[in-house]
């Protein structure tokens, strides 16, 4: 398992919000939450001595969908943010179209970037992310980097 803090419930209002931010792209409504996720962020940082920073990452062709990461408006300015994970070529389904079931059967949807292996090796890293639901993203995430031998891993999102 992992350590996951959120700000908010998902409730109806936090879906309207990331159907319009998330889905339809409306990237002007990051400000909204950017300023307070930050915060924590730098807290966090500073209080659990992290030494990285990473958002999940979208696959190359959610990126050229939305245009953007919905993640990294949360990231602080200083933020060591590095690329570590990809997502594999043959995860191509989002995971908010699937079912509670689906999600939980989800196989390993990342990979370790070449040569990222030292990156890691003996350090906390915190994930970055939306909306935790079942959990299995930054579970497969935080999984991969500790078999890489990442110290520790934690999460933080806007919403579970």
């Amino acid at each position: 398992m992992i350590e996951n803090r959120a700000l908010y419930q998902y409730n109806e209002e936090m879906k309207d919000y990331m159907a319009r931010y998330k889905f339809i792209g409306d990237y002007r409504l990051a400000p909204i939450f950017a300023g307070k996720m930050r915060k924590v962020i730098r807290r966090r940082v500073k209080e659990e001595k992290i030494d990285l920073i990473l958002p999940i990452p979208l696959s190359e062709e959610r990126i050229a969908q939305r245009g953007f990461n919905q993640v990294d408006a949360f990231l602080p300015v200083f933020a060591k943010k590095v690329d570590l994970l990809a997502v594999k070529a043959s995860h191509k389904v989002d995971q908010s179209s699937k079912s509670r079931s689906e999600r939980l059967r989800t196989k390993q949807p990342f990979e370790l970037k070449e040569g990222m292996k030292e990156e890691v090796s003996g350090k906390h890293v915190l994930l970055v992310d939306d909306v935790y639901t079942t959990g299995r993203t930054l579970y497969h995430a935080a999984q991969l980097l500790r078999q890489a031998g990442a110290r520790k891993v934690s999460s933080q999102t806007l919403a579970r």
